[in-house]
Protein backbone atom coordinates (compact mmCIF):
# COMPACT_ATOMS: atom_id res chain seq x y z
CA UNK A 1 0.00 0.00 0.00
CA UNK A 2 1.05 3.49 -1.22
CA UNK A 3 0.48 6.29 1.67
CA UNK A 4 1.26 10.05 0.55
CA UNK A 5 4.08 11.85 2.27
CA UNK A 6 2.75 14.49 4.58
CA UNK A 7 3.46 18.06 3.90
CA UNK A 8 5.84 19.81 6.33
CA UNK A 9 3.09 21.66 8.35
CA UNK A 10 1.60 17.89 9.10
CA UNK A 11 5.17 17.06 11.15
CA UNK A 12 5.19 20.40 12.92
CA UNK A 13 1.91 20.16 14.30
CA UNK A 14 2.85 16.61 15.36
CA UNK A 15 6.08 17.54 17.06
CA UNK A 16 4.06 20.18 18.59
CA UNK A 17 1.27 17.78 20.03
CA UNK A 18 4.24 15.20 21.36
CA UNK A 19 6.17 18.08 23.01
CA UNK A 20 3.11 19.67 24.62
CA UNK A 21 1.80 16.29 25.76
CA UNK A 22 5.48 15.02 27.00
CA UNK A 23 6.00 18.63 29.20
CA UNK A 24 2.18 17.47 30.61
CA UNK A 25 3.42 13.97 31.23
CA UNK A 26 6.60 15.30 33.08
CA UNK A 27 4.34 17.41 35.57
CA UNK A 28 2.76 14.66 36.76
CA UNK A 29 5.55 12.44 36.92
CA UNK A 30 7.37 15.04 39.36
CA UNK A 31 4.39 14.76 41.72
CA UNK A 32 5.18 11.52 42.47
CA UNK A 33 9.18 11.80 42.64
CA UNK A 34 10.76 11.66 45.70
CA UNK A 35 7.25 11.33 47.01
CA UNK A 36 7.10 7.15 48.31
CA UNK A 37 4.87 6.21 45.20
CA UNK A 38 3.69 2.90 44.94
CA UNK A 39 5.35 0.07 43.23
CA UNK A 40 4.59 -2.98 42.19
CA UNK A 41 6.43 -5.83 40.28
CA UNK A 42 5.52 -6.96 36.63
CA UNK A 43 5.96 -10.17 35.52
CA UNK A 44 9.35 -9.85 34.43
CA UNK A 45 10.57 -8.40 37.69
CA UNK A 46 11.35 -5.07 35.94
CA UNK A 47 9.49 -2.55 38.70
CA UNK A 48 6.45 0.11 37.47
CA UNK A 49 5.29 2.49 40.12
CA UNK A 50 1.72 4.62 40.03
CA UNK A 51 3.33 7.72 38.31
CA UNK A 52 4.17 5.08 35.56
CA UNK A 53 0.66 4.22 35.16
CA UNK A 54 -1.08 7.69 35.57
CA UNK A 55 1.64 8.79 32.77
CA UNK A 56 0.31 6.25 30.77
CA UNK A 57 -3.32 7.03 31.25
CA UNK A 58 -2.97 10.50 30.51
CA UNK A 59 -0.64 10.25 27.56
CA UNK A 60 -3.56 7.69 25.93
CA UNK A 61 -5.94 10.09 26.54
CA UNK A 62 -4.17 13.19 25.49
CA UNK A 63 -2.79 11.52 22.01
CA UNK A 64 -5.69 9.17 21.31
CA UNK A 65 -8.00 12.05 21.56
CA UNK A 66 -5.95 14.32 18.92
CA UNK A 67 -5.53 11.41 16.76
CA UNK A 68 -8.12 8.05 17.41
CA UNK A 69 -7.07 6.78 14.00
CA UNK A 70 -3.44 6.36 15.36
CA UNK A 71 -2.41 2.96 16.96
CA UNK A 72 -1.10 2.49 20.21
CA UNK A 73 1.59 0.96 21.83
CA UNK A 74 3.07 1.69 25.28
CA UNK A 75 4.95 -0.49 28.10
CA UNK A 76 2.54 0.00 30.46
CA UNK A 77 -0.82 -0.71 28.11
CA UNK A 78 -1.49 -4.24 27.60
CA UNK A 79 -0.58 -4.98 23.20
CA UNK A 80 -2.89 -5.21 20.92
CA UNK A 81 -2.36 -6.79 16.94
CA UNK A 82 -4.67 -4.00 15.80
CA UNK A 83 -1.56 -1.48 15.69
CA UNK A 84 -0.14 -3.53 12.73
CA UNK A 85 -2.77 -2.50 10.62
CA UNK A 86 -2.36 1.47 11.04
CA UNK A 87 -0.65 3.71 9.59
CA UNK A 88 0.29 5.82 12.14
CA UNK A 89 1.26 4.67 15.56
CA UNK A 90 2.05 5.67 19.25
CA UNK A 91 4.89 4.46 20.74
CA UNK A 92 4.93 5.49 24.31
CA UNK A 93 7.09 4.99 27.39
CA UNK A 94 5.55 6.80 30.13
CA UNK A 95 8.69 6.83 32.55
CA UNK A 96 11.82 5.20 30.74
CA UNK A 97 14.36 4.36 33.84
CA UNK A 98 11.62 4.01 36.04
CA UNK A 99 14.58 2.35 38.37
CA UNK A 100 16.51 5.75 38.29
CA UNK A 101 12.90 7.68 39.08
CA UNK A 102 12.25 5.36 41.95
CA UNK A 103 16.26 6.12 43.64
CA UNK A 104 15.79 9.61 43.14
CA UNK A 105 17.85 9.88 39.78
CA UNK A 106 17.48 12.57 37.25
CA UNK A 107 17.82 10.83 34.11
CA UNK A 108 14.35 9.55 33.83
CA UNK A 109 12.08 10.06 30.65
CA UNK A 110 9.44 10.44 28.71
CA UNK A 111 9.88 9.03 25.68
CA UNK A 112 6.92 9.81 22.84
CA UNK A 113 7.47 8.63 19.10
CA UNK A 114 5.46 8.55 15.92
CA UNK A 115 5.98 5.79 13.90
CA UNK A 116 4.62 5.70 9.90
CA UNK A 117 5.21 2.09 8.60
CA UNK A 118 8.54 0.47 10.55
CA UNK A 119 10.07 4.20 11.55
CA UNK A 120 9.96 6.98 13.60
CA UNK A 121 8.70 10.05 11.85
CA UNK A 122 8.45 12.47 15.11
CA UNK A 123 9.42 12.61 18.49
CA UNK A 124 9.82 13.35 21.65
CA UNK A 125 12.18 12.91 25.17
CA UNK A 126 11.57 14.73 28.03
CA UNK A 127 13.82 14.58 31.29
CA UNK A 128 11.72 16.69 33.84
CA UNK A 129 14.40 16.85 36.53
CA UNK A 130 16.80 18.06 34.16
CA UNK A 131 14.13 20.34 31.78
CA UNK A 132 16.20 18.97 28.72
CA UNK A 133 13.11 18.43 25.83
CA UNK A 134 14.65 16.99 22.57
CA UNK A 135 12.61 16.88 19.33
CA UNK A 136 12.90 15.26 15.77
CA UNK A 137 10.58 14.83 13.21
CA UNK A 138 11.28 14.13 9.46
CA UNK A 139 13.10 16.62 7.44
CA UNK A 140 13.92 18.50 10.39
CA UNK A 141 17.14 18.94 12.47
CA UNK A 142 16.93 17.97 16.09
CA UNK A 143 16.60 20.36 18.94
CA UNK A 144 17.37 20.72 22.54
CA UNK A 145 15.59 23.40 24.74
CA UNK A 146 14.71 24.83 21.17
CA UNK A 147 18.31 25.02 19.63
CA UNK A 148 19.73 23.00 16.57
CA UNK A 149 22.66 19.98 17.91
CA UNK A 150 24.23 18.15 15.54
CA UNK A 151 26.14 14.54 17.21
CA UNK A 152 30.31 15.01 17.26
CA UNK A 153 32.54 14.21 14.83
CA UNK A 154 35.05 12.33 16.96
CA UNK A 155 36.51 9.28 14.25
CA UNK A 156 39.13 7.43 16.54
CA UNK A 157 38.23 5.30 19.56
CA UNK A 158 41.09 7.11 21.68
CA UNK A 159 39.48 9.65 24.19
CA UNK A 160 35.73 8.39 22.63
CA UNK A 161 32.89 8.22 25.68
CA UNK A 162 30.94 6.03 25.43
CA UNK A 163 27.76 5.64 27.62
CA UNK A 164 26.47 1.57 28.71
CA UNK A 165 27.18 -1.35 30.60
CA UNK A 166 30.76 -0.99 32.32
CA UNK A 167 31.94 -4.22 31.74
CA UNK A 168 31.18 -4.12 27.99
CA UNK A 169 33.25 -0.47 27.83
CA UNK A 170 35.82 -1.03 30.69
CA UNK A 171 37.19 -4.20 28.89
CA UNK A 172 38.41 -5.70 26.26
CA UNK A 173 38.59 -3.99 22.98
CA UNK A 174 36.97 -0.63 23.77
CA UNK A 175 39.34 0.28 26.81
CA UNK A 176 42.26 -1.27 25.33
CA UNK A 177 41.90 1.71 21.88
CA UNK A 178 41.46 4.35 24.93
CA UNK A 179 37.58 4.88 25.15
CA UNK A 180 36.53 6.30 28.04
CA UNK A 181 33.39 4.86 30.23
CA UNK A 182 31.11 7.87 30.46
CA UNK A 183 29.02 5.40 33.07
CA UNK A 184 25.53 3.57 33.18
CA UNK A 185 22.71 5.93 32.06
CA UNK A 186 19.53 3.88 33.37
CA UNK A 187 17.46 5.57 30.65
CA UNK A 188 18.08 3.80 27.27
CA UNK A 189 16.46 6.69 25.60
CA UNK A 190 18.57 9.16 27.51
CA UNK A 191 21.87 6.93 26.81
CA UNK A 192 21.49 7.17 22.93
CA UNK A 193 20.38 10.66 23.21
CA UNK A 194 23.12 11.84 24.65
CA UNK A 195 25.03 11.43 21.77
CA UNK A 196 22.53 14.10 19.75
CA UNK A 197 24.16 17.32 21.50
CA UNK A 198 27.63 15.49 21.76
CA UNK A 199 27.50 14.23 26.12
CA UNK A 200 28.78 11.00 24.10
CA UNK A 201 30.45 9.71 21.33
CA UNK A 202 28.95 6.09 21.47
CA UNK A 203 25.86 4.64 23.13
CA UNK A 204 25.31 0.71 24.02
CA UNK A 205 22.76 -1.51 24.70
CA UNK A 206 22.04 -5.16 24.97
CA UNK A 207 19.62 -7.58 23.80
CA UNK A 208 15.93 -7.26 25.18
CA UNK A 209 14.91 -3.07 24.63
CA UNK A 210 11.54 -2.77 22.78
CA UNK A 211 10.30 -0.28 20.51
CA UNK A 212 9.21 2.04 23.44
CA UNK A 213 12.68 2.35 25.11
CA UNK A 214 14.21 3.45 21.20
CA UNK A 215 11.80 4.76 18.66
CA UNK A 216 11.93 8.28 19.85
CA UNK A 217 15.79 7.88 20.52
CA UNK A 218 16.27 6.91 16.96
CA UNK A 219 14.77 9.39 15.72
CA UNK A 220 16.27 12.18 17.83
CA UNK A 221 19.97 11.15 16.87
CA UNK A 222 19.31 10.38 13.34
CA UNK A 223 17.77 14.07 12.92
CA UNK A 224 20.94 14.95 14.62
CA UNK A 225 23.39 13.42 11.92
CA UNK A 226 23.62 10.16 14.23
CA UNK A 227 22.68 6.67 14.06
CA UNK A 228 21.32 3.41 16.10
CA UNK A 229 21.67 -0.04 14.70
CA UNK A 230 21.25 -3.49 15.32
CA UNK A 231 24.15 -5.67 15.95
CA UNK A 232 24.46 -6.40 12.36
CA UNK A 233 24.47 -2.39 11.34
CA UNK A 234 21.15 -2.41 10.12
CA UNK A 235 18.64 0.02 10.93
CA UNK A 236 16.02 -0.59 13.63
CA UNK A 237 12.37 -1.78 12.40
CA UNK A 238 9.32 -0.76 14.47
CA UNK A 239 5.91 -2.12 14.80
CA UNK A 240 6.62 -5.40 14.30
CA UNK A 241 4.14 -8.09 16.01
CA UNK A 242 7.25 -8.39 18.78
CA UNK A 243 8.38 -5.03 19.66
CA UNK A 244 11.58 -6.24 20.65
CA UNK A 245 15.57 -5.77 19.67
CA UNK A 246 19.01 -7.44 20.17
CA UNK A 247 22.28 -5.95 21.26
CA UNK A 248 22.46 -2.33 19.62
CA UNK A 249 25.10 0.23 19.24
CA UNK A 250 24.73 4.23 18.51
CA UNK A 251 27.23 6.36 17.31
CA UNK A 252 28.23 8.91 14.69
CA UNK A 253 28.98 7.79 11.20
CA UNK A 254 32.51 8.38 10.96
CA UNK A 255 33.34 6.13 14.56
CA UNK A 256 30.30 3.51 12.88
CA UNK A 257 32.68 1.38 10.79
CA UNK A 258 34.89 0.68 13.76
CA UNK A 259 32.30 0.06 16.12
CA UNK A 260 30.30 -2.66 14.41
CA UNK A 261 33.04 -5.17 13.76
CA UNK A 262 33.30 -5.07 17.23
CA UNK A 263 29.95 -6.03 18.32
CA UNK A 264 29.86 -9.66 18.10
CA UNK A 265 32.67 -9.72 20.23
CA UNK A 266 30.90 -7.65 23.85
CA UNK A 267 30.15 -9.75 26.37
CA UNK A 268 27.13 -8.05 28.02
CA UNK A 269 26.06 -8.59 31.38
CA UNK A 270 23.06 -10.87 31.71
CA UNK A 271 20.29 -8.63 32.12
CA UNK A 272 19.67 -9.48 35.90
CA UNK A 273 22.91 -7.54 36.42
CA UNK A 274 21.77 -4.53 35.39
CA UNK A 275 18.68 -2.28 35.87
CA UNK A 276 17.98 -1.36 32.18
CA UNK A 277 19.30 -2.35 28.71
Amino acid sequence: MTHKTPAPDFWRKERALLEHAARKAGEVGLGFFNRDPQIWSKDNDSPVTEADLAIDKMLHQELLAAHPDYGWLSEETEDSTERLDKDFVFVVDPIDGTRVFINGGDEWTISIAIVKGDRPVVAALYAPVRDEMYLASEGQPTTLNGKNVTVGSKDKLFDMRAVGPGPVIRKGALYDKGAKWGGYIGSLAYRIAMLADGKADLALARGGAHDWDLAAADLIIAQAGGLLREEDGSPLRYNKKIPRHGALYATNPQLESLIQPLMSSFHFPARKSQPSA
